[in-house]
């Protein structure tokens, strides 16, 4: 079974998930980002403070602002009677002491905003650093079982919208929750009667806000998911553009997108709607409480219960005591959207990893001769569908060991039980008589190189990525490893030769040079074990002449494990294992092998009657 066989498959129009759902456990989702933000608790801390002194000092504004209306409208009353006159420079001092207090407002404000900023990018930072490094320690199983969407998208789309959550809604709900205290404690010092009337449309706005979110949270739902299609249809599509116009299937990709892209559009306008319609709805009952209020205050004011300025800053705090409520329950949605996204990050941070460390590592001080046991090893991706059975052989160093069969008959499991990708189900791998589960992983990796079919190269210069073999490998080093893998000359005839930088898909160099590059790599890591994974099924004849000589270069005097599909490029393989669904049927040299007029020698000879 190859690694491809047990990827799930997208389809030609896969999806990746999207954050943006309700959290399964939105509860243990809050709990586990506060636990991770306890390193930040002090600056915490004095954002909230910053954010509570700043709405106070907000909210105490409106009560001495009025204190001026009463100044001047008992000014103006005096002076009608002929009694007196307006003071202005009591007006004066009370309008100084607003404006400080709004001042004071909006340097604490800010504050508490740079602050919040700055946690929230710390947040974000540490998290893709932390996912960065598990992603390092996670089994191959755990790629291959999941899509590169989906594992992207921990990095991605969650963190980002576990940032934007927090750094709006933290702060969004501390100065709403504040807000909403503050001013109902000093409507009732200015009058309770009046606060009890304002209050009467609190049920009012509740019983409305919780229609509307119940109503727009589906909507909302379904236009993330909608959205997580689109961008899977246009990343697949993307990627996939050549095959698209080969097989004329751009009316389809069209067809199938504008479907999705139809859904996206009714689910946002929905939601959209929705949403927008909650302004004007509390708009409209916060008019009704106006009046409510007003029809009360004049009454009580003719009665000379309370002063004109204190009607005027109730007014205020009627306008500031229905936008909190609002405020929460738009907030209350963002952090659904935020603990959904945390929940998915810790889940991928909780993912069991692989064991880095043995108890007692083996160390090779004096190097790996490159003797290989395989004793009684059986595996299975699944305890009940063993598919290798029993396995035993003894490669000397040096060896060239062969795996050869069709497709999906597990000739690269049998590798990835070596690189300890997987582990045996039963049975025992050495390498120089030691078991490689007593190796540290990265000790037992370092013991091999490798040489791919999919060649990876990065954004770089071809410097670079020759030199990623070794690291600290002199320009000299790079250039001779080139040679011998046969690359110096084609990289040479190159505009810029060796400082020639690669673009991201490489696109600028042929199959076969991108070959001969990893393979110039590969010798310059100077590995005393190889695998080298069908390095030559994608080129052409010519360049694979070319490439054989430079593999030929690279396994001299190395224990290599070649899985090929042109069985004439491993005649000369010492051991050569003949696999067919998951079971090593056939095992000799290609003679014995012909000689049994087996499997092997049927497929040998069918690969001949082709090429003739």
């Amino acid at each position: 079974m190859s690694e491809n066989s047990r990827r799930p498959s997208r389809g030609p129009m896969g999806r990746g998930r999207m954050s943006g759902e309700k959290a399964k456990d939105f509860s243990g989702a809050v709990k586990k980002l506060l636990r991770y933000m306890s390193k930040y608790k002090i600056r915490l801390i004095g954002m909230m403070i910053f954010a509570i002194a700043g709405t106070v000092f907000n909210i105490v504004g409106p009560k001495i602002l009025g204190k001026a209306t009463t100044e001047l409208f008992n000014g103006l009353v005096a002076k009608v009677n002929g009694t007196g006159g307006i003071d202005f420079d009591k007006i004066g001092r009370i309008l100084l002491w607003t404006l400080g207090l709004y001042l004071c407002s909006a340097a604490f404000s800010f504050i508490q905003g740079f602050i919040m900023t700055g946690i929230s990018n710390d947040v974000s930072y540490s998290l893709r650093k932390d996912i960065s490094g598990k992603m390092n320690r996670l089994p191959m199983k755990y790629y291959e079982s999941r899509t590169y969407g989906e594992v992207l998208s921990r990095i991605t789309n969650d963190v980002d919208t576990l940032q934007q959550g927090l750094n709006q809604s933290i702060t969004q709900l501390i100065t709403s929750v504040t807000t909403l205290i503050g001013v109902f404690i000093m409507m009732l010092s200015i009058n309770v009667w009046m606060t009890l009337c304002a209050l009467l449309i609190l049920p009012c706005s509740m019983f409305i806000i919780g229609k509307v979110m119940k109503r727009s949270q589906k909507y909302f739902q379904q236009q993330q998911k909608y959205l997580g299609d689109v961008n899977g249809q246009v990343e697949e599509v993307y990627a996939g553009q050549n095959i698209v116009k080969a097989f004329n299937k751009e009316e389809a990709v069209m067809a199938t997108f504008e479907e999705t892209n139809k859904k996206l559009y009714e689910s946002g306008w929905k939601s959209q709607f929705f949403s927008g319609m909650m302004m004007p709805i509390m708009q409209f009952v916060g008019n009704i409480g106006y009046v409510m209020v007003a029809l009360l205050g004049g009454f009580m004011t003719i009665k000379g219960a309370i002063e004109v300025g204190d009607i005027q800053s109730f007014f205020q705090y009627i306008r500031n005591f229905t936008q909190p409520v609002q405020q929460i329950a738009q907030v209350t949605n963002m952090m659904q959207s935020a603990a959904a996204a945390s929940e998915r990050v810790f889940e991928f941070l909780e993912e069991e990893e692989e064991e880095q460390t043995a108890e007692h590592p083996v160390k090779m001080e004096n190097g790996v001769e490159g003797r290989v046991t395989f004793e009684h090893v059986s595996f299975g991706y699944r305890p009940d569908q063993i598919i290798i059975k029993d396995f035993s052989e003894q490669v000397q160093p040096g060896q060239k060991i062969a795996i050869v069969g069709p497709t999906g008959a597990g000739k690269t499991t049998l590798v990835k039980l070596l690189m300890r990708f997987y582990d045996a189900n039963s049975g025992r791998i050495l390498i120089d008589g030691h078991d490689i589960r007593d190796f540290n992983r990265r000790d037992l990796r370092e013991c091999f190189g490798m040489v791919l079919q999919d060649t990876w190269l990065f954004n770089g210069t071809i410097m670079e990525n020759i030199r990623y073999g070794r690291l600290d490998a002199t320009d000299e080093e790079v250039i001779a490893a080139a040679k011998a893998a046969h690359a110096h000359r084609f990289i040479q005839t190159l505009p810029e030769g060796y400082n020639t930088v690669l673009n991201e898909e490489a696109s600028n160099v042929s199959q076969g040079q991108k070959q001969l590059l990893t393979i110039a790599r590969a010798i310059l890591a100077d590995n005393r074990l190889l695998i080298l994974d069908e390095a030559t099924s994608s080129v052409d004849t010519r360049t694979e002449e070319r490439i054989q000589k430079a593999m030929d270069y690279l396994m001299k005097g190395r224990t290599s494990f070649v899985i090929a599909h042109r069985l004439s490029t491993i005649k000369d393989a010492d051991v050569i294992l003949v696999m067919k669904d998951g079971d090593i049927i056939e095992q000799g040299n290609h003679e014995d092998l012909l000689a049994m007029n087996g499997f092997y020698a049927n497929l040998y000879n069918s690969q001949f009657e082709k090429v003739s």
